[in-house]
Formats: C-alpha cells, structure tokens, sequence
C-alpha cells in the first residue's frame, strides 16, 4: 500500500475547526483563500506520493552512508529532493524578496505534515534549511541575508543547526566550542558538535551550519553564546563555493529509526565563520529557528501516525482470521476497531491543535496582536508534545494491529514506530515543553491558559442544545482543568515541573475534545465525523481526570526513594 496525503482532511481542519478563515481575513495573507491553497496542497500530494513516500521503506534499508570524508545518501533522495527545489516547496512561506511564496506558515506546515508522512527522514532536510533561513532573515546581516537565503530556499544549499555537544545537550549553557576573531570581521570556530541532522551528505553544493560558540570574553551559562554561520566552503568573490572550510563530519550516528536522515558528528578546526546577531546573542537566534521546528516536529510526529495508521487499516481489512462479520476480516473484531478508532481519533485531535497553532503564528504575524502571539506560544509546546506522542502511540497500535506481522520488519509497520520515536526526544524533550508550558508560559498569570479555556466552554454551550451530553463532557472538562489550572499557578517550581507532564497531556486531551465537537458540530452532529467525536469525547477524553489527579499532588512523594534506592 502507498501512502496517500491527507489533502482532504487537513482542508476540512483548517476551515472548520482551525479557524484558518481569520488568516486570510488579514492585509497579509488575503491572496492565500482556500482556493489558492487547494491548488497547492493537491500538487504538494501529489509530488508527496509518487516521488517521495517510495523512498520511505528505501531509506530504512539503505542509510546514508559516511565514505572517505563524503556522506552518501540514500538512492532516489537526489530526484526527490531536486523535484522539491525546482517547485519551490522550500520556500513556500518565505518573503518574496528571497524567493520564496510569501505564503501563511499554516501552508507550509501542511505541506511538511504530508512530507513527514511520505518520508520522515528525507522531509527533516528542507525544515532545517526552512528553519535556517527564518534564523537568517530575523538576525543575520545583510550580506548574509543576502547570500545565503535565497540559496537555502532554491535548494542549491542546505543548512543545519548546531548546538548539542558531548557535555551539553539540554543545558544548552555548557557549551564549549570556541569562537575566536580572525581581525577581518570573520571568527575562527573549534570544537565538537554531535546529533547534526543532515550534517553533511552530497545532494548540494554546500551545507551551511549555525554554530552556538563562545567568545573568549564571554560570560558563563547561555549568556555568553554566540551564533555563526559556518560554511562547508567558504564563498568566493561572487558567493559561489570555493575552498573548503576546516570542518568535517568525524562520524555518523547507527541510529533506532529514521536511517535515511545522517545524523554526524561534526569537527570545527579552526573553520572560518561569521557572527549572526550580536555578540552573546546566540539563544535568541537559535530559537528562532528552533521555535519553527518544535511545532513542525508536532506535525512529523501527525504525519508519521497517518503513514501507521494507514497501513494498519488496510492490513486489517484485508486479514481474514476467525468469522466475525460479514467478510471475516479482523477490521470486523471489536478490539481492532477499538484500536483503529482510537488511532484515527487521536490523529485528528493532534492534528487540529498542532494546525490550530500554525493558524495562531500567521495571526500574530499578520496582525502584530500579543494576544495570538501569547496563544502560539501557549499552544507550541502542546502542539509538539502531544503531536510527537501520539505519532509514537499509533505507529505502536499500527504494530498491534498487525499482529505478528507488525512485529516482522518487511511489512514495514515497525519503521513508523523507529521513525517515530525520535520525535518526543530532538528539539526539546516532551518534558522540556511540559516545563515550559507550566513556567514561562503560566508566567501571565494563566491568561492565554483561560483565554483558551473560555473558548473551549463557550463552543461546548453553543451545541449543548444540538449534542447535549458531548457539549456538556467538554464543558465540564474545560472546568476540571481550569481549577487544576488555578490551583497549579499557587504552586511553587518544583511542584509545577513535578506534574508538567501530566499536565500538558490533560490540556492535549481538553483541546481534543473540543476540536472534535466543533468537526462534530460542522457537519450536523450526525455522520462519521459525529461518530469519531462521540468516540473520542466518551472514550479518550475522561483520561484528562486522572492525570489532573496527578496534577493535585504536586511533588509529593516524587524523591522518597534515593538515589542508592532507584539504583538497588
């Protein structure tokens, strides 16, 4: 079975449920209506199944490869990634003065989604240059800009993002690869970075890698970082690439999933480099484009579940096991269909939230309005989060549904879940945004937190008289999690990251309900919409209950055991 784009799905989202109707309501986006947006997303399938989903099962099988210095990637990904430049998928939301569509960011993650399903690991390659040339264009000189942006977007060069180290992965601020001025306005960069995606391959003609480094007067912790652009080669007099720089890829990482994407190990000796931002000012250039990703590492993780959860459900028609129903396949089983349920309630539920955040960003850019930036910010660490479990959970269930057959790598329902497993752990861990939803995004006070909440009970009591017993489950919902929110705000730090997790889940699971009542109301309340909302709001979202439980106890009894007894 071959992968097929969600096209239609996705279009029902963003205009019944999303709210993508308010993007294009905006000075900036008028151009991009629903039509206009069709169009893209049906050409976007289509080069996402017949050119790229073929060299999913491909990637797994053969890995990019590090061979004398030079790394080779897997076969085909030369033409998929040649068809993805020339029509200009890189770019599809950049400005037009760098050659990209000046299209909403709404647009390109749904194109990222369908790219995440086709072939996770090939598709990490345009998000990094995508991320990148955002970094550039928010920090970056001039010349910078200039050079190096529209050749990120053309394809004609890749770029990477450079911040882990041996000593220092989450804390960021251990940082120990130096930075030193070279008297020209250029900087000579040593050390090592690790778990580089698409640190080095041979599909263009020049990688251009974002450094985190310190100057020699730089205080400790993240406040002394700086931010470099780093080339491959160093561009000549006319900006094409020239002689290579003093870096090279030391090694590649044998990795649990996604083999078609080269993870390296990078070495800086002494490579000629040049400041992005100020001085010291590297945390807040990298987040720019790490902010980008986390949300598109929520769609990856949606993309991925789709992939799974088409699969499975072809499977399951097609097994006949036992005479249950009239065709005797196990699609006709009461636990399969539980599962298959689960997994398609899931997916829709992740995937409104994560396209309810991408329509969040476009306002806020649009319109300049704090209170759609305070709403992307809320949602991002949600959208991450709950989008990368769920793609975790489904390509799980996808195996289960399988049987044994799941468990057998050539019917290639396991790669969804190796693939999928990375997703909750790069680009802040799912307990790194719970922290953060808890910290610095209740730091208002909790007021993008109740601007949703009122939200969600207003849409539950406009159905209540339609679907009566949905709209009042989500309503009560809302109001479980408003007092689990007020009391969390009473709470001190350590209390708070004690239940971030399960915190973030439970407002995941509201979110989810009130997503699929607004779809079940879209349609009438009646049909197979109805059906998957009635579904989730009965079955998935009395979980948010228990995990507000959790939520009241705090730290309580978190460090009873000791160290020596967790070790015993």
């Amino acid at each position: 079975m071959s992968f097929r784009s969600p096209v239609s799905e996705i279009e029902f989202i963003l205009a019944e449920v999303a709210g993508y109707k308010d993007v294009v309501m905006t000075a900036r986006f008028a151009d991009a209506e629903p039509a206009t947006v069709s169009a893209v997303l049906g050409e976007a399938a289509r080069v996402c199944d017949a050119v790229i989903a073929p060299l999913n099962r491909v990637s797994d099988l053969h890995p990019a490869q590090l061979e004398n210095g030079v790394v080779r990637v897997t076969p085909g990904f030369d033409t998929a990634f040649a068809a993805i430049s020339e029509g200009g998928w890189i770019g599809l939301a950049a400005a037009p003065q760098w050659g990209g569509m000046g299209l909403p960011e709404t647009v390109q993650f749904a194109v990222n989604e369908m790219m995440s399903g086709a072939c996770m690991s090939f598709q990490l390659l345009p998000l990094l240059s995508q991320g990148q040339a955002e970094a550039l264009d928010a920090h970056a000189s001039d010349e910078i800009k200039a050079l190096y942006i529209p050749n990120l977007l053309s394809g004609a060069w890749s770029g990477t993002m450079n911040l882990t180290e041996p000593q220092a992965g989450s804390d960021v601020g251990g940082v120990r690869t130096k930075a030193v001025a070279n008297g020209d306005g250029s900087f000579a960069i040593t050390g090592q970075k690790i778990y580089i995606s698409w640190g080095d391959h041979d599909l263009v003609d020049n990688i251009c890698h974002l450094v985190l480094a310190r100057l020699p007067d730089a205080p400790g912790g993240t406040k002394g970082i700086s931010m470099f652009m780093v080339p491959k080669f160093l561009p000549d007099g006319d900006g094409a690439p020239g002689v290579a720089n003093a870096l090279r890829p030391v090694s590649l990482e044998h990795k649990l999933g996604i083999h078609g994407s080269p993870t390296a190990v990078m070495e800086y000796d002494g490579a000629t480099g040049w400041l992005v931002g100020p001085k010291n000012g590297g945390m807040a250039a990298m987040f720019t484009m790490m902010n980008a990703a986390r949300l598109t590492v929520g769609f990856q993780g949606v993309g991925v579940a789709e992939a799974a959860y088409q699969k499975a459900a072809i499977f399951a028609s097609e097994r006949t096991q036992g005479k249950v129903g009239g065709t005797g396949a196990i699609i006709e089983f009461a636990d399969v269909r539980r599962m298959l349920m689960g997994m398609k309630a899931d997916i829709f539920a992740a995937r409104a939230i994560c396209y309810a955040c991408a329509v969040a960003l476009d306002m806020s850019r649009a319109t300049g309005d704090a209170a759609w930036h305070a709403r992307e910010a809320f949602l991002t660490p949600i959208a991450k989060a709950f989008g990368s479990d769920v793609g975790v959970a489904v390509a799980s269930e996808g195996i289960q549904v399988h049987g044994g057959m799941g468990f057998v790598e050539e019917t290639g329902a396991a790669q969804f879940l190796r693939d999928a497993r990375i997703t909750p752990i790069y680009e802040g861990t799912n307990g790194i945004q719970a922290m953060d939803l808890v910290g610095r995004k209740l730091m208002d006070g909790g007021d993008a937190a109740f601007a949703l909440l009122d939200e969600i009970e207003a849409g539950a009591e406009a159905v209540r008289g339609a679907m009566p017993i949905l709209g009042e489950a989500v309503w009560g919902a809302a109001e479980n999690l408003r007092e689990a929110t007020e009391w969390l705000l009473t709470q001190d730090q350590s209390a708070r990251f004690a239940v971030s997790v399960p915190y973030l889940r439970a407002f995941a699971r509201v979110l989810g309900g009130h997503y699929h009542l607004k779809a079940a109301d879209a349609v009438g309340g009646a049909g197979p919409r109805a059906g998957l909302a009635r579904f989730y709001i009965e079955r998935l979202l009395p979980e948010h209950v228990g995990l507000l439980s959790q939520v009241r106890v705090g730290d309580k009894g978190l460090y009873d055991l000791s160290v020596d007894d967790l070790l015993a």
